[in-house]
C-alpha cells in the first residue's frame, strides 16, 4: 500500500545551499542582499511595479490594511467585504486593525461571488479582500469592476496564486495582482513557491511599498543594509516616526525564493498535468470538482478539489489506503469567534462540508496520481 501525502515541498537543495553559502560568506543573513535579488526577480517575474519581501503572507495581509486604513483614515468598525471560504489569517488581519470583516458567499470556483457584494456595502464599508483559492482568479475581473464602481479598494490574498496569469478585463495577459491595490503572496512550506515561511506584498502605489518597507522594521525609515556602504561603514542614525512590526523577510529565506522562482514554470506545468489527469478521470464517471474559470489562462494549481455529499466518509476511507487528502477550508464562521455569521453565507457553509483537497504535489509519479485517482473512485461508488 502506498503512503501518499497532501503537500510535499520540492527543494533543488544544492543550488539553495550555494546561494545561502554566499550569504554566510558575507555575513548577511538578514534584511537586504538577497531579499533585494528576490523582490527584483519577483518584480520581473509578475511585472508588478512594487514588491516587498516578509517573513509571511500573514504579515502582509496585516501591513496592507494597517496602511490602507491609516492613509485613507478608515475608523474602527470600518467593514472590509471578505470570503468565509479561506484559511483563518485572511479574516484575522482584518481584525488585527479593529476593522469588522463582513461576510459574502462563494460561487462555484469558491471565490467570493460578484453578485454577493453590492447587497453587503453600507456607508462604513472600505474594501473588499478578495480570495483566489487554490490558485483560482474566479471572478475577479468582476470584482475589480464593483471596487471602482463604489470606490472601495481592493486586497488580493494571492497566497495560492504564484505562476497564476490571467486575462484582465481590456484583454491582456498578466500574473494575478495586476488591477487591485495591493496583493500579498504566499512563500509558505507547501505553497508553489516554498520557502520556510515567507511572503511579498506588493502595493500598487509606490509610496505606500515605501510606507511598508517602514512598518515592517519596526518602523526605522532604513534598513542595516541600506545604512551599511561597500568600504563596510555602518551608519548608526536612523529615525522613528511610527510604530511598526517585525515582519520583514530575511536572505537565507530568499535565497530558497530565488532558486523556487527559476522553476515556478516549470513546476506549475506539472501540477497542471497531475489536475488534467484528476479531471479526465472525473469527468468520465461524473465526479464533481471545482474547475477554473475561463479567465485563468494558467494557474498555479495549489489545489485540486472534489466535491463530495459524504467527505468525512470518503477522507477516511482514502486514509485506510494511504491517501492522506486535506480540507480547503472550513467555513469560517463555523468558528466561535466568527459565529455571529453563521447562516449568512449558505453555498458556503454546503460546500465547506464536501469539499476535499486531493494530493498535490511535484514529488507525485504519474503511478500515484493514477492510484489516487483510483482509490477516490473506489470510494465515491462504495460510500455513495
Amino acid at each position: 500500500m502506498k503512503n501518499i501525502n497532501l503537500f510535499v515541498p520540492k527543494f533543488r537543495n544544492e543550488e539553495i545551499f550555494k546561494l545561502q553559502t554566499e550569504c554566510l560568506d558575507k555575513g548577511w543573513t538578514g534584511l537586504g542582499f538577497k531579499t533585494n535579488e528576490f523582490e527584483d526577480s519577483w518584480k520581473s517575474y509578475t511585472g508588478l511595479p512594487n514588491a516587498h519581501f516578509l517573513n509571511s503572507n500573514t504579515s502582509g495581509l496585516h501591513i496592507a490594511i494597517k496602511i490602507l486604513k491609516d492613509v485613507n483614515k478608515w475608523k474602527d468598525g470600518d467593514e472590509i467585504i471578505t470570503s468565509p471560504l479561506t484559511f483563518v489569517s485572511s479574516n484575522h488581519s482584518i481584525l488585527y486593525e479593529n476593522l469588522k470583516p463582513i461576510f459574502a458567499d462563494v460561487d462555484e470556483y469558491l471565490c467570493i461571488n460578484p453578485i454577493s457584494i453590492e447587497p453587503l456595502i453600507t456607508k462604513k464599508t472600505r474594501a473588499v479582500l478578495y480570495i483566489g483559492i487554490g490558485g483560482n482568479t474566479g471572478e475577479l475581473n468582476k470584482v475589480i469592476d464593483i471596487c471602482k464602481k463604489h470606490d472601495l479598494k481592493l486586497i488580493l490574498d494571492a497566497a495560492h496564486m504564484s505562476g497564476t496569469f490571467m486575462k484582465m478585463n481590456d484583454g491582456t495577459i498578466k500574473h494575478a495582482g495586476h488591477g487591485v491595490d495591493v496583493s500579498v503572496f504566499s512563500f509558505q512550506a507547501v505553497k508553489n513557491l516554498p520557502t520556510a515561511d515567507s511572503g511579498m506584498i506588493c502595493f500598487n502605489n509606490s509610496d505606500y511599498d515605501k510606507l511598508a518597507r517602514k512598518l515592517s522594521w519596526l518602523g526605522i525609515d532604513k534598513d542595516t543594509y541600506q545604512r551599511t556602504n561597500d568600504k563596510g561603514t555602518y551608519k548608526w542614525e536612523y529615525d522613528l516616526v511610527d510604530v511598526g512590526f517585525k515582519y520583514h523577510g530575511n536572505s537565507i529565506m530568499a535565497c530558497m525564493g530565488l532558486v523556487g522562482l527559476k522553476y515556478l514554470e516549470e513546476d506549475n506545468e506539472r501540477r497542471r498535468e497531475i489536475c488534467d489527469m484528476y479531471s479526465k478521470s472525473f469527468d468520465e464517471l461524473g465526479i464533481n470538482y471545482v474547475r477554473i474559470h475561463k479567465n485563468c489562462i494558467t494557474p498555479s494549481r495549489h489545489l485540486f478539489q472534489v466535491i463530495t455529499n459524504n467527505r468525512n466518509e470518503i477522507m477516511n476511507y482514502l486514509n485506510t489506503q494511504g491517501v492522506y487528502p486535506g480540507v480547503h477550508y472550513r467555513d469560517n464562521t463555523h468558528y466561535t469567534m466568527y459565529k455571529c455569521s453563521l447562516g449568512t453565507c449558505p453555498f458556503s457553509q454546503t460546500i465547506s462540508e464536501k469539499v476535499i483537497s486531493l494530493p498535490l504535489h511535484l514529488k507525485l509519479s504519474d503511478d500515484d496520481v493514477q492510484y489516487i485517482i483510483d482509490k477516490t473512485i473506489e470510494g465515491v461508488l462504495k460510500l455513495s
